[in-house]
């Protein structure tokens, strides 16, 4: 009997969730931060979603959240005109880098020692994070805000996106080199470093573009209208999520439709597979994050797979995140409520 996918719900927000992101492994596993308009940002094992601590000091929504590789330092991107950069092991604040307008995105490089910035004044800046005093360098070039800036090609080049362009910069020169432009806006972007890999969405479409040159790879149409995708470490499958609360699996070599979920009672805003690709997370307009196993079934974290004779061939419910909330008491506030009041995890820091 086939196997029924049951995620992991996280709760702990009380906003919508619009970004996450995961850390390489580490020798204590891997993890997981997650921005959200409640401001305040959360960290969790990336493998259970258990929540280990929340980053209290913005003084707004926060729309963007990433970890260094080795989940010793995390970022943040804020609507308090900030970027926030964090000690992931105890919690503490380590630098706030002040902005003229709303911060939209942060990457750290990959020896963590410089950290990129984005936002409503259309500007890239680039911190040295070791001299914190010294003014950022910076790139300027958009003509809308900025939704999305990455490193890319180990830290020498970097990719953007604004409303309707994606651009590709040359981090010694400071100067563009290409730029893609679309005729709808870009909801998100995702840089795969094994093979240079660039995942854009807009509207109802999937593109795969070359992260070196631009040029397209090939893309795929979904049923509804996408705000993330997500390309598998070993490029087998995609996952994307979007408007119609929905998460839908791709082949990848063929753009066949495998499967689709509907867990989430909101919006889709963001998805990611983990460094492993064992599982994916979503965060929605509900307040929630999830995980989803890429292979049902499969014992992993969690999920633990229950023999057909024991339980009908279903896997287990386990259910994380503290504090707990039911499945039904999320229906029916997200039904009640378009704001998605939740009980939000304790003021503690990580």
């Amino acid at each position: 009997m086939a196997m029924r996918q049951t995620p992991l719900t996280c709760s702990g927000h009380t906003r919508p969730v619009v970004d996450l992101a995961f850390s390489g492994i580490t020798p204590y596993g891997y993890f997981l931060i997650s921005a959200c308009k409640d401001g305040k940002p959360m960290l969790r094992q990336g493998d259970t979603g258990d929540w280990i601590g929340t980053f209290l000091g913005h003084k707004g929504a926060v729309w963007g959240a990433t970890l260094n590789k080795d989940a010793t330092k995390a970022a943040t991107a804020a609507a308090d005109f900030t970027a926030k950069v964090w000690d992931a092991v105890s919690g503490d604040e380590l630098m706030t880098l002040a902005h003229k307008h709303i911060v939209k995105t942060v990457d750290f490089t990959q020896d963590s020692n410089y950290l990129l910035t984005g936002g409503q004044d259309k500007l890239l800046r680039i911190y040295d994070l070791n001299k914190p005093e010294a003014e950022p360098k910076e790139i300027s070039g958009h003509t809308s805000g900025i939704k999305k800036a990455l490193w890319c090609s180990e830290d020498k080049q970097i990719l953007s996106a604004d409303d309707k362009t994606v651009r590709l910069w040359d981090h010694a020169t400071m100067t563009e080199v290409k730029s893609l432009n679309f005729n709808m806006s870009v909801s998100s972007m995702e840089y795969i470093p094994e093979g240079e890999i660039l995942v854009i969405t807009y509207g109802r479409s999937i593109a795969f573009h070359s992260a070196v040159s631009l040029d397209p790879i090939k893309s795929f149409e979904a049923p509804a209208t996408i705000n993330s995708a997500s390309l598998h470490p070993e490029k087998e499958f995609l996952v994307a999520g979007g408007e119609d609360f929905k998460l839908y699996k791709y082949d990848y070599n063929s753009g066949e439709e495998l499967e689709s979920y509907k867990g989430h009672f909101g919006p889709i805003h963001c998805v990611r597979f983990s460094p492993d690709g064992e599982l994916y997370a979503s965060g929605s307009e509900d307040g929630t994050l999830r995980l989803w196993q890429t292979v049902v079934g499969k014992t992993y974290g969690l999920w633990k797979c229950v023999l057909p004779e024991e339980d009908s061939g279903e896997l287990a419910k386990p259910k994380i995140g503290f504090p707990e909330t039911t499945e039904e008491e999320l229906e029916e506030i997200a039904s009640e409520n378009s704001d998605c009041i939740y009980p939000s995890a304790p003021d503690v820091k990580a």
